[in-house]
């Protein structure tokens, strides 16, 4: 089963980092509002960044790198995996 990592942009233009293991499904509930309290009032969404890793473990260890990412550098990361 694989892991994800991913970067929704919000309909206000806010970013959000989270992991799943099932990418399709947790996209559907962003966007009908019942994932999370953080994008519930800021939907729709659009995914514009997605990393898969092999366990949990490096799935939710790279959401935490994200996350620590200031403003600034989220922008670099988005475009470099979307030139690959």
């Amino acid at each position: 089963m694989s892991n994800y990592t991913y970067i929704l942009k919000c309909a206000d233009n806010t970013l959000y980092c989270g992991w799943t293991n099932n990418l399709e499904k947790r996209l559907s509930a962003h966007n009908s509002g019942t994932a999370s309290k953080y994008t519930g009032t800021r939907r729709p969404v659009e995914l514009i960044y997605f990393e898969e890793f092999e366990t949990k473990k490096e799935a939710m260890s790279r959401e935490y790198h994200i996350k620590r990412m200031t403003r600034s550098q989220k922008p670099g990361l988005i475009a470099g995996k979307n030139s690959e």
